[in-house]
This record gives C-alpha cells, structure tokens and sequence, in this order.
C-alpha cells in the first residue's frame, strides 16, 4: 500500500495593497502608507504584487517588499501587460528579458507563481500559445539568462542575480471560452502552466480544470465584479474547493497540490475582510 500524500498548503491573500479605502478599516487608522504591506504580512501568508502588471517595477523596491514581510510570505508577481495586452503573446523574448530584469528575482525563495492575465479578446490559438510557453523560463536561472539579455531601457537599474536555481511556476488567466478546449487543457498541462479559477460575476467564463501542480483562484465578485463581498455561503464553497484541490480528493488525478487564493473584490473594501474570513474557515485544513 502506497503512503498517502501529504496535503499542499493553502495561501489566503489580495490582489495588491495600496487602497484608500482600507485606510482606517483594514488598516489600523494611523497606519503609515509606508508599513501597508508589513500589516498585510502580519495577517496573510501571500500578496498578489499586481503593479508589476501596469509597468517594469524596480530592483529596490522588489527588495523593500520582501523585507516588510516574515521569511515565509510568498509574493505571487502578476506579468507584464506589454506582453499580454499589447504584443498579444507574440514576439516577447525582449519584454520577457526586459521582465526578468527588473528585480523579480530578488524575492528569492519568496517568488511564488507568476499570472499572466489575458484580455478577453485573446482567444486560444494553439501556435501563439505553445510558442508562448516554450519561451517561459522554467527556473530562476534560466531566468536570469533571459534577463542578461535585457535592453537599454533597464540599463543600470536591472536585477541580475539568483540565490539559488529555484523552479518558476505559471499561472494563466484567460477570458476566451475557448481556452476550455481539449487542446488548450492538454497543452496547460503539458507545460505544467495552472488555469485560473476566476469567480467574475458572470463577466467572464469560469475555468475549474486542474492544469499544474499547484491551483490557482482569483476572486474578483459572486455577484457584481469588483465591487461585491462574498456571503458565508460563497465562502465555505471556495474553502471547500481549496480543501479538495489541496488533498487531492477534488483532483481527477488524486493528487495534492498547493492552493494559491487572491480576492481582488477591492472597489469597496471588501477583499482584506472576505480574505480573512476565507482563512479562518481553513484554519485546521492544510494551511
């Protein structure tokens, strides 16, 4: 009889931290902008880092933020939307280099998945995809051969350096029904890349499939997107999702896998609170 597998861990979080709305509420009144993300780090275990998305961040502040947490935070980066948005997929070596460069390495061990949110336009096209995540580095190293390779753009402010070979993990988020295709499904997995499980309030489909070794869930609103709070209904439903996903029970393979959860229902506040409700309702589970 084979032993059985231990359960992944679940990691509760949001999607970015600076909000004037959690000023005075989920933020202590008082608290300083600066020390935002050391409170965030005293009640969640990950962050979704998702101004990485807007435009290259820089070296030193990769290196302030991992510094405002406790060794064991871990900082899901979402990618480029250079790469996603306006290149489309196609011909991103340089962006990807560019990406690389700019200081994501130096969160080290604490770099968690990487996102690559799609717009909705972006339907699946087998070519344009696969080549896509053939050129994704797999490791921090060869990462850090990509990022040697960066332009003039980050002359004198890129990050080239690794504490140690680490292995990359993606994460992707279409909003195409066509990614739901066989082929999309067997390609994901192939590459070992995890399909978002995205809650959009109906905006966008839903993908359940487990694609990688790990599960990936943004939720941006049950019932109006961005600006709604998850009931305690919709909430044990998620809880239960990652519990089953995290001991391998809800996997068609049987396996465990790390469960990585991010709200970004921000508009009104109500992300850091559904988070830590979230987290309370899997304390006991594989946490």
């Amino acid at each position: 009889m084979s032993a059985r597998r231990a359960p992944g861990r679940i990691r509760v979080g949001v999607s970015g931290w600076r909000y004037a709305r959690w000023r005075g509420d989920f933020y202590p009144k008082g608290l300083p902008q600066r020390r935002e993300l050391e409170h965030i780090g005293t009640q969640f275990d990950t962050v979704e880092l998702n101004g990485s998305f807007y435009s290259l961040q820089r070296p030193e502040s990769y290196r302030r933020w991992r510094a405002s947490v406790p060794p064991d935070f871990v900082f899901s980066v979402k990618g480029s939307r250079y790469v996603t948005h306006m290149l489309r997929l196609t011909h991103v070596e340089q962006a990807l280099a560019n990406f690389f460069a700019s200081g994501i390495l130096a969160l080290g061990t604490q770099l968690g998945p990487i996102l690559w949110q799609l717009p909705a336009r972006q339907a699946f096209d087998a070519t344009t995809v696969e080549a896509f995540l053939r050129g994704l580095p797999r490791t921090t190293a060869e990462a850090l051969e990509l990022a040697r390779r960066h332009d003039e753009r980050l002359r004198d402010r890129a990050w080239l350096d690794v504490e140690a070979d680490l292995p990359l993990r993606y994460a992707i988020e279409p909003r195409s029904a066509t990614f739901a295709a066989d082929d999309s499904l067997r390609m994901l997995q192939a590459h070992g890349v995890a399909l978002v499980a995205a809650d959009t309030a109906g905006t966008w489909p839903r993908f359940d499939a487990l694609t990688a070794d790990f599960a990936y869930v943004r939720l941006h609103g049950a019932k109006m997107l961005y600006h709604s709070a998850y009931s305690a209904a919709e909430l044990e439903e998620w809880a239960e999702a990652a519990r089953s996903w995290a001991d391998g029970s809800g996997a068609d393979d049987g396996r465990p896998r790390d469960v990585y959860v991010y709200f970004d229902n921000d508009a009104r506040g109500h992300a850091p609170h559904d988070a830590r409700a979230l987290a309370a309702l899997l304390d006991g589970a594989a946490r």
